[in-house]
Parts: structure tokens; C-alpha cells; sequence
């Protein structure tokens, strides 16, 4: 199961329906990062520093990022979704579908839960 790291717009909420869900996620807060205005290409490296893949609802500058860093634990952007529980279950799905791992890949996460 991938070790992921929130970025500091990601919902808490659906954290902690990724963590009820077996998922082991840290936050922007959690780790110190929170409200110093970090650019996105140093949450990227804290996140590879820590092995984790990056989740966020920032799609376009992380898109950017896996364009500009292709060696990663994995990105995932995704759709904002209000629904914190449905939410938590389109990301599951979609990370069922990469047993191989999240390495290097950009994920994409929409509120359907579609790829």
C-alpha cells in the first residue's frame, strides 16, 4: 500500500478516511510544513526525501512537476470532492488498480474514482 504525503490543500478529512482504510499518510502539518508557503518542488522533494507519493488537489503545478521530476514515489492529483468518505473510496480504487507500485507515475484521481 503506497506511503502518501498530503499536501497542505488536501482535505484532513479524507486523510483520515485514507487511514481508516489501511493507508499510512502524513501531512503538510503533521511533518512541520504547514502554512510556511513551501514551493510545490520542495513538497515534492520532502515527499521523495521520505519515500512517499505527493496527493493533492493541486493538479495543474503537480502535473507540471512529474513533467520537470520524473523520478518520484508517485503523484497523485485529484478532482476536488466535498464528499470526504467518497473521496477517500475513488482514491482506494484507483490505487487497487497500481499493485505494481506508484513509482514514477502520475496518478490521476476524478470524483467517479475513474483513472
Amino acid at each position: 500500500m503506497a506511503k502518501l504525503y498530503a499536501n497542505e490543500n488536501f482535505p484532513v478529512e479524507t486523510v483520515q478516511s485514507l487511514r481508516k482504510r489501511g493507508y499510512d499518510v502524513v501531512t503538510t502539518h503533521e511533518s512541520g510544513n504547514s502554512n510556511l508557503k513551501i514551493p510545490d518542488e520542495e513538497v515534492l522533494a520532502f515527499a521523495v526525501a521520505n519515500e512517499r507519493a505527493v496527493i493533492s488537489v493541486n493538479r495543474k503545478d503537480f502535473k507540471r512537476l512529474h513533467r520537470l521530476y520524473p523520478l518520484h514515489f508517485g503523484i497523485i492529483v485529484c478532482t476536488k470532492n466535498d464528499d470526504f468518505e467518497n473521496f477517500a473510496e475513488c482514491i482506494h480504487k484507483v490505487l487497487l488498480q497500481h499493485e505494481g507500485g506508484i513509482s514514477n507515475q502520475l496518478i490521476k484521481v476524478y470524483r467517479e474514482g475513474n483513472s
